[in-house]
């Protein structure tokens, strides 16, 4: 069937994938920038404590990494855009190239903390976006048994936010257990997997860096903006 024949399809807007607009790109001048969440604002919080192992394996492997700190940020909508803790995760969005979310699970669900960083994120913030394209790696810890329910829901929020989700994660049953007094993760399968999780986000954020402008360029966009500039010009008239 050839294009033309397709209902509605503009073929001058269409951009068919070829390997020359896919091939590797050139070494960049920067590491990969790497944002990390957690979603507790507890003392002793083994989100926190997570990330902060995540965050030490990736700058091994060579990464920037920031994480920002929940505490004092407003619920969303409760204040003006300018505040300066929204400013702060607006722009650590904005600087980095992939991302960890990590939750603990509270009623079979992520955290309001969570939740509420997240919701502080836009899809389009003027001609920029936040969080599309970016590559995501999500982890829970769990106070009992082990569950997959806040990765899940991370993942469903990912998508939503049209992320780059890697498909390992990491859960962490009976979390009390598997970090020290000082915060450190113990040796074990579970510590294991955040590696295998880090150096999967890490691989794939070299992968994807200098592509998601083309990656995310799409059709309806493109025909979007085009019907845009017509109207403009009738206007203009």
């Amino acid at each position: 069937m050839s294009i033309p024949n397709l209902p509605n399809i503009k073929p001058d807007l269409l951009d068919t994938p070829t390997l020359a607009k896919l091939a590797p790109v050139g070494e960049l001048d920067h590491p990969p920038r790497i944002l990390m969440l957690y979603g507790s604002l507890r003392e002793r919080s083994f989100s926190r404590f997570l990330v902060y192992e995540a965050a030490r394996i990736l700058e091994h492997f060579g990464a920037e990494v920031k994480i920002f700190d929940p505490m004092e940020l407003p619920m969303a909508g409760s204040v003006p855009e300018t505040h300066p803790k929204v400013v702060e995760l607006r722009e650590l969005s904005l600087w980095s190239e992939g991302q960890v979310w990590c939750s603990p699970e509270r009623h079979g669900a992520i955290t309001a903390v969570m939740k509420n960083q997240i919701d502080w994120i836009p899809l389009e913030q003027g001609a920029l976006r936040p969080s599309q394209g970016r590559t995501l790696a999500v982890m829970q810890v769990c106070g009992g048994s082990q569950s997959f329910n806040v990765v899940n829901t991370l993942r469903l929020l990912g998508r939503w936010m049209r992320m780059f989700t890697i498909p390992n994660q990491s859960s962490v049953p009976m979390a009390y257990k598997e970090f020290d007094e000082d915060g450190r993760m113990r040796p074990s399968a579970y510590y294991e997997r955040v590696v295998d999780v880090m150096e999967e986000l890490f691989k794939m954020t070299l992968l994807l860096r200098g592509r998601t402008s083309y990656l995310t360029d799409r059709y309806s966009e493109r025909n979007e903006r085009a019907v845009k500039a017509i109207d403009r010009q009738i206007g203009k008239i």
